[in-house]
């Protein structure tokens, strides 16, 4: 029994290190966010060789050079998911999601005409999901909700009238609160609850590079740096009173330890102005999730009689690729599209409903409006995954069947030069 009850509860906190923030993905593998801008996803995020907007901060810095004045930008993503899951006995489930409301803040500033100086605030890594309390997989999650802000001061140098660059210094703020059922039917005992809650702090930086190859030919590339995240916790458990009293002192509220390194991000665009109106990017997109191979757990009083455990991941590096396009009607009026595919990087054998990721197939509209010294931009992703399996695996049979994912993204930012 102690090592069924220690299983139980780690599979719980070993979902710690797979959700990071408020919102369902937005087109990223893993738990990555990317609706940092309206404009940008309306492009499908093919904006790392040329932007007009202080989102720049996130996508590259070095971009920040080609904004005049003073520059601020606020924005949010509606985010709508729909998850169906149907089990190898028929039986179904669809995911209790909410919409999700993941947000931006967006300042620059123009030095002269050489330097300039950005502020982001965002949400860079996400996730959340909430099942069914009596779903077939309630034993490996329920519900889970985790907060991160990215805070994002940045600099950026023109070398020269074609070649520029930036740089940042990324500091994460964490925020977690997860639930799942412990099954304890083998020894006649009812199920009980588990909750988690948790929080950290880290830092990185970010940099980027723009290249003016020709008058119409733009290059630019960005990265940004893993991040290792320490996270401090506890453990709660909601106990029955139909349990037996050798149930509370197997699982005792208790504080918990573990880490988790984020990982680095390369992306990089080639974009084209074929006329003063026209713009065209095509880009990729490289995350390196194999730094996600393995969690330690260290818990300060023993449950099930243990105190640590060590589990495989086994992610590796994705990559995404995307083009986009926007076109300005007139001085007021512009209108933008997009495609993106992503791979994801959860093997088979370790794919579970917290974070139930696949490839996916994103398709995006956007438009944007001009006045005097105000621009809003509206736009809207449809979010495609493709349908997956899961067969007994590190988790066993539990939630074995078939999951369907898909996201609508409705975007809107208003942005205000002074």
């Amino acid at each position: 029994m102690r090592l069924f009850v220690f299983r139980a509860f780690f599979i719980q906190l070993l979902l710690v290190a797979c959700l990071f923030s408020s919102a369902r993905h937005g087109f990223a593998s893993g738990f990555g966010i990317f609706t940092q801008s309206a404009d940008a996803l309306g492009q499908a995020n093919a904006t790392t060789a040329h932007s007009d907007g202080p989102s720049a901060v996130f996508f590259n810095p070095a971009l920040l050079t080609e904004l005049p004045g003073t520059q601020l930008e606020i924005g949010t993503t509606v985010i709508l998911p729909s998850r169906d899951f149907k089990a190898e006995d028929g039986t179904t489930a669809d995911n209790r999601d909410t919409a999700y409301f993941p947000s931006s803040f967006y300042v620059s500033h123009q030095f002269g005409d050489r330097f300039s100086a950005g502020l982001g605030v965002f949400n860079s890594f996400g996730l959340g999901t909430v099942w069914d309390s009596d779903w077939p997989g309630r034993f490996i999650a329920t519900k889970s909700r985790i907060t991160t802000f990215n805070i994002n001061p940045t600099l950026a140098w023109q070398l020269s009238p074609r070649i520029s660059f930036g740089a940042g210094l990324n500091i994460l703020l964490l925020d977690a609160k997860l639930k799942n059922k412990v099954d304890l039917s083998t020894f006649g005992e009812p199920e009980i609850g588990q909750q988690f809650t948790g929080s950290g702090e880290a830092a990185g930086f970010n940099a980027g590079i723009l290249l003016k190859l020709t008058d119409e030919l733009s290059f630019g590339a960005a990265y940004r740096s893993e991040i290792k995240v320490d996270i401090d916790g506890k453990a709660r458990f909601d106990i029955p009173d139909s349990a037996s009293p050798l149930i509370s002192l197997l699982f005792p509220e208790t504080r918990g330890k573990t880490a988790i390194t984020l990982p680095q991000q390369f992306t990089a665009g080639l974009a084209y102005q074929f006329t003063d109106a026209w713009t065209m990017e095509i880009g990729l997109r490289w995350e390196d999730w194999s730094s996600f191979r393995r969690l330690k757990i260290t818990l300060r009083d023993p449950v099930g009689g243990e105190t640590s455990s060590l589990a495989p991941r086994d992610w590796h590096a994705t990559w995404a690729y995307n083009i986009g396009t926007k076109y300005r009607m007139n001085d007021r009026l512009a209108i933008m599209a997009g495609y993106l595919y992503g791979e994801n990087p959860i093997p088979d054998r370790t794919f579970e409903p917290g974070v139930p990721d696949s490839d996916t197939h994103l398709f995006t509209l956007g438009t944007e409006w001009s006045l005097d010294h105000l621009k809003l931009a509206l736009a809207y992703g449809f979010q495609l995954q493709e349908d997956r399996s899961k067969r007994s695996n590190l988790y066993g049979p539990l939630a074995n069947g078939e999951y369907e994912n898909h996201l609508h993204l409705i975007g809107v930012s208003l942005t205000h030069t002074f």
